[in-house]
């Protein structure tokens, strides 16, 4: 009861200190905003697009011509840009266009009619040759497809003709519309689902993620974690206050444990920690859209993704305590907190993406806390893991929160 009424006090003094709920609820929405903007404008302005840039004149202007064009530029590799023949051709003359593509008038047509359809391809004599040799590659592979779907569909279209001929007493299941229908619905499923796929690797760097993270993922959850652990300072002050006043040493003479009375200046900073978790999350789903950025998912996994908030606000709530048991002044809680919380912050991943710093650093982030509290919010929120994938970062801050606590209660003084 003694300690609830300890927890319960420093609450309130907590609600009054608008100062300390500035910096544990509004200063990380900030940090987000700034952190997500800022990178996320940098990144577009890094991202070039490097295509390479072919002219094209249509001539001809039908369905087949209209395909070929859409087939060159989903390649990947060219970016089409569509001229016209009056325009292109100085262009091309004096080198403002290194290569240009001529779809021929009639073109749509004549594959119609079966008719051998010739595409021009003219190179400048200074284009880059590599480039005109890629983009050949591309207009051939292109071509290619474009005549054996025609063929096979011309050939559908015979074999309906031959036994739309055949006596009445046949079946006739398969109609021209029917069995080109089914082709054509081949066709399109062999671009989203082909048979065959290629994956690159880097020997060495298979460890990469399939795509770069959006930046609201790599803020919300390492500022999430950076400021609860910030509260750590929070409870490191107010257990000193409680010595200055000299609380503590009237409190000896009742019946309580000193396990008992550090539980209740541990509560506040836990209660807190998953207020302002909660505040932080929330933002990063609906206060980022109403922003205009990309909110955060919160993975697929709820019970993971509570176990994980509960497990990092216990730590951070430990790890007060250690601060306070290792600072004899206020100052000294001030200096260690800085450099203890703000440092394992920065090499914990909080403010550089836990996937670099494992390249830079190798091991040694491994050694804080926060590490293992941003590894475990990135799995479960934006990679979606659940409990059982977790278990290791589970492992790990229930290992850092025993010790925490061990060596808190351990040093803990009441003077």
């Amino acid at each position: 009861m003694n300690a609830l009424r300890i927890a319960l006090k420093d609450i309130r003094v907590f609600l009054e200190d608008r100062g300390s709920s500035i910096q544990l609820f509004l200063l990380p929405l900030v940090f987000i905003i700034v952190y997500s903007g800022a990178l996320s404008a940098v990144g577009r302005a890094g991202q070039q697009d490097t295509r390479i840039k072919l002219a094209v004149v249509d001539l001809d202007g039908g369905r087949l011509a209209q395909t070929l064009i859409a087939g060159l530029d989903a390649a990947g590799g060219v970016k089409v840009e569509p001229y016209q023949e009056a325009q292109a051709m100085p262009l091309l003359k004096e080198g403002k266009l290194p290569r240009l593509l001529t779809i021929p008038a009639g073109f749509t047509t004549g594959i119609a009619e079966g008719k051998q359809q010739t595409v021009s391809l003219v190179n400048h004599p200074d284009a880059d040759q590599e480039k005109t040799e890629a983009v050949r590659l591309v207009v051939e592979g292109v071509t290619r497809d474009m005549s054996l779907q025609s063929q096979i569909l011309t050939s559908l279209e015979q074999m309906a003709a031959m036994q739309a001929t055949a006596p009445d007493e046949y079946s006739q299941p398969f109609t021209a519309e029917r069995m080109e229908a089914q082709a054509r619905a081949q066709f399109e499923s062999s671009k989203s689902r082909p048979l065959v796929t290629l994956l690159q690797r880097v020997p060495g760097r298979e460890e990469e993620r399939e795509q770069d993270p959006d930046m609201s993922q790599v803020a919300v959850p390492g500022f999430a974690v950076l400021f609860i652990f910030l509260t750590a300072q929070t409870t490191a002050r107010s257990i000193y206050e409680e010595k200055k006043t000299g609380s503590f040493r009237r409190l000896l003479a009742a019946p309580l444990h000193k396990a008992a009375l550090l539980a209740g200046k541990v509560l506040p900073n836990f209660l807190i920690a998953l207020v302002q978790m909660a505040v932080i999350l929330a933002f990063g789903v609906f206060g980022l859209r109403a922003l205009g950025m990309s909110p955060v998912p919160l993975g697929k996994d709820p019970l993971a993704l509570l176990v994980s908030v509960l497990l990092v606000a216990l730590c951070s709530s430990a790890l007060g305590i250690v601060i306070a048991a290792l600072a004899r002044t206020e100052n000294q809680i001030g200096g260690l907190s800085a450099v203890v919380l703000w440092g394992a912050g920065l090499v914990g991943g909080s403010l550089i993406p836990v996937f670099i710093l494992d390249r830079v650093l190798g091991p040694l982030p491994r050694i804080v806390p926060h590490y293992w509290a941003n590894l475990l919010l990135d799995n479960v929120m934006v990679r979606g893991l659940g409990m059982a994938d977790v278990a290791p970062q589970l492992g790990a801050l229930l290992a850092f929160t025993g010790l925490f606590f061990a060596v808190g209660l351990w040093r803990f003084d009441f003077d």
